[in-house]
């Protein structure tokens, strides 16, 4: 009878042993961040299902945003969210955008030139590092300096040598860089800035969400032989541009 249960604890514990082989590691406990090739999924169903099947189709859009780890970009308890289909706190009361709404965006740009984009409101980064996937450079300000500071800091540790970041009004524009060849704007003046249309360069684009802060509208301008011509495109809702004082513009 001894022999018998010392064999069958045997086979147990052998048992236990290929079953403990067999099977990857957990991911870890509860709270950690998933493994990179988890996020690699998130990523590539986020483009798939949000993105693309929304109607975004510029290769390089789709290419960009397959390659920006976009959980890089929010606060590591909002990491497993970073994919899913909403905005997301960054601090000082800012947000990062909507995925698809940055590849909207983006896309809405992207059918123009591509040699110098300017964005007003860096936030997170993370719409200047999909800018810096097909322009040539990406000059980016932001007016609030830890934010601005931040998203410098991941950005040149990413490796982006095309991107320019400065704290300031984004209002005023970038009058030393410009013209520009591309506009973007992530935040809702309650109308289109005349420095912005100033430095859009003949030819360039400008996509603006315009409006209050319940009535906003995603707006595209064009310059064509100096003249600015205007589409709008669909309800939206961004935080407010501000100036320094925090006042609405």
């Amino acid at each position: 009878m001894n022999a018998f249960l010392n064999c069958s604890c045997h086979l147990l514990f052998l048992v236990f042993l290929i079953l403990l082989f067999s099977f990857p590691a957990c991911a870890g406990s509860d709270g950690d961040p998933p493994p990179e090739q988890l996020f690699d999924d998130l990523r590539n169903k986020m483009v798939e299902r949000q993105i693309q099947g929304r109607g975004v189709g510029n290769p390089k859009v789709l290419d960009a945003m397959r390659k920006v780890k976009r959980h890089l970009f929010v606060a590591p308890e909002h990491r497993q969210q970073a994919y899913e289909d909403y905005p997301l706190p960054i601090g000082e009361g800012q947000t990062i955008s909507q995925p698809y709404i940055v590849g909207l965006m983006s896309e809405t740009l992207a059918s123009g030139k591509t040699g110098r984009v300017l964005e007003i409101g860096t936030g997170s980064g993370y719409q200047a590092a999909v800018l810096a996937e097909f322009y040539a450079e990406v000059f980016t300000i932001e007016i609030v300096e830890s934010l601005g500071t931040r998203a410098e800091k991941l950005l040149q540790e990413l490796g982006y040598k095309n991107i320019h970041v400065k704290i300031g009004d984004g209002y005023k524009g970038w009058l030393e860089h410009g013209p520009f060849d591309a506009v973007i704007v992530t935040c809702a003046p309650t109308h289109i800035p005349q420095p912005l249309k100033d430095q859009l360069a003949e030819g360039g684009r400008m996509v603006i969400p315009v409006g209050e802060t319940y009535d906003q509208q995603l707006v595209l301008l064009k310059k064509e032989k100096g003249e600015i011509v205007t589409k709008e495109i669909i309800p939206v809702r961004f935080v407010p541009m501000v100036d320094k004082a925090g006042k609405p513009y």
